[in-house]
């Protein structure tokens, strides 16, 4: 069982993909990760993001260890991290250097025990279009920038970082024209996904609705 969860930031892919991955006990990767760890390196070693060279060169060597390392810094999850995140994404060297890991993951699917599972939840930007475009269940999940920026910036508090609602939004526009305009593999619904505006729904709503698709594809 595959699952491909898109979608643009805040918009409450993590949640979903964590919640469906411990009800029908399947393996969760969020592909996100990779690219972090590429850009935060970058970001921690006063690298320019803008140097396509060396982010390739940190992406070719990227190892699992050292992401689980960098995902511990508090930098990893903020819009630091996300933000330098999108930028690397955008570059089809470090795309095609971190694909064949990320589309690998399907084939053997395991938990983060190391324990085979029997399918996996793809939590992305292009899971259902790139990485995994067989995929038995596709989503998209959306809402609007000022409702995913007050969400992120509530994150932000919670977990002590410093930043202010004005900043969380501008960042946030500004990634998802990156996202949606790049070249490569841009920020878009496979043809074939279910599409869900979460604005105005809880999670508890959001889930109730998809239950029933991912029954289905069982």
């Amino acid at each position: 069982m595959i699952i491909t969860i898109d979608g643009p930031a805040a918009a409450g892919k993590g949640t979903i993909s964590a919640y469906l991955s411990n009800k029908y006990r399947l393996a969760y990767f969020d592909t996100g990760m990779v690219y972090r760890a590429v850009g935060l390196q970058m970001v921690l070693t006063a690298t320019d993001l803008q140097n396509t060279t060396a982010a390739f060169k940190i992406a070719k060597e990227l190892t699992f260890p050292q992401m689980m390392e960098l995902s511990l810094h508090p930098d990893f999850r903020s819009d630091i991290g996300g933000s330098a995140a999108s930028v690397v994404s955008a570059y089809p060297e470090v795309r095609a250097a971190l694909l064949d890991m990320q589309k690998n993951f399907a084939l053997n699917p395991v938990f983060a025990d190391g324990k085979p599972a029997k399918g996996v939840v793809y939590d992305g930007r292009d899971t259902g279009t790139v990485i995994c475009p067989n995929a038995d269940l596709k989503l998209f999940i959306t809402a609007s920038t000022e409702v995913r920026a007050k969400r992120r910036y509530k994150e932000f508090l919670q977990k002590g970082l410093i930043t202010t609602y004005q900043k969380v939004l501008a960042d946030m526009i500004e990634r998802d024209k990156r996202d949606s305009n790049r070249a490569n593999a841009p920020l878009k619904p496979a043809d074939d996904a279910v599409v869900i505006d979460t604005s105005d729904l809880d999670i508890a709503a959001v889930l109730a609705y998809i239950t029933p698709l991912v029954e289905a594809k069982l």
